[in-house]
């Protein structure tokens, strides 16, 4: 596996790939990498000849309160990952590659209606630095195909929406959410939990089979009562909410009689982790 950490050297090496004719799949990350992460590279080589993993803590997707400083870097463990998933390459850039001008200055991206919403309504910006830096190493790798965890739905969905407005002639693959062995959606934020924390985390999973099955059985149910009684579950339990709310799995839009497939979602804090996770319910 190479480390390619100058966008010459990563230009370089893509061109290569594609004279031979091969194929690109391409997985952005954060670093941190774990389990989940390493089923998206397993994935990404089914789907193509090449696999390359980007490793970049974007400032941009960060608030002003946020834990951009104190986000877990641990760039030898990445690559050793990487090396045993056999990712052809590794792009590690600077925040000056990816950024030349200073932040205040730079071409931003953004998806309206999908980005201020759910997470969004928390994180505010959030979902423009994500599509602008998703944007820009699309441009730099240009990969034929691109897959991103389903853990993070809405996420998903801004890229997809972004990819499809902007024409980028890239596939995007969502794989589904990595568990522990008792239901905890897996993460790098995990590392934040102290281990009382982490033996209750798995109760936001729990909660959202719950409200899934209610779905499925009380078919004249209110969305709004579901998600009060879910909400009100995880703070006795010891979350705080920022919400759990059921949506229309394709569009994140509000759900409507006539329909037959949600997705229930949910993001909380247990101390200094924000827990999201999701669960698709599809009406027979």
């Amino acid at each position: 596996m190479e480390q390619l950490n100058s966008i010459a050297d990563l230009r370089d090496r893509v061109a290569k790939w594609r004279a031979s004719g091969q194929r690109i799949a391409f997985v952005p990350t954060m670093g941190n990498l774990h389990a989940g992460h390493a089923t998206l590279v397993d994935r990404a080589r089914e789907v193509a000849d090449r696999v390359a993993v980007s490793i970049f803590v974007n400032p941009l997707q960060f608030g002003a309160n946020e834990d951009f400083g104190k986000y877990p870097r641990t760039l030898d463990a990445d690559q050793d990952l990487l090396r045993r998933h056999q990712a052809a390459a590794v792009f590690v850039p600077s925040v000056s590659d990816m950024y030349p001008r200073p932040l205040t200055e730079t071409t931003m991206v953004s998806v309206p209606e999908l980005s201020d919403i759910l997470c969004g309504a928390y994180r505010p910006g959030h979902f423009v630095g994500v599509a602008t830096v998703v944007a820009r190493l699309f441009n730099l790798v240009q990969p034929d195909v691109a897959l991103f965890g389903e853990k993070d739905w809405q996420q998903l969905a801004v890229i997809r929406r972004m990819v499809q407005d902007l024409a980028f002639p890239i596939e995007i693959v969502g794989v589904p959410t990595v568990r522990e062995a008792d239901g905890l959606a897996m993460s790098s934020r995990n590392s934040y939990l102290t281990g009382s924390e982490r033996a209750k985390a798995p109760l936001l999973f729990a909660t959202l089979q719950r409200v899934a099955r209610q779905l499925q059985v009380q078919r004249g149910a209110e969305f709004g009562e579901l998600e009060g009684l879910a909400q009100a579950e995880l703070v006795r339990q010891g979350f705080s909410v920022d919400y759990v709310t059921i949506r229309r799995a394709m569009d994140l839009a509000s759900p409507g009689t006539g329909d037959d497939e949600f997705i229930v979602l949910a993001a909380a804090w247990l101390g200094r982790a924000r827990l999201i996770d999701n669960l698709v319910v599809r009406r027979c």
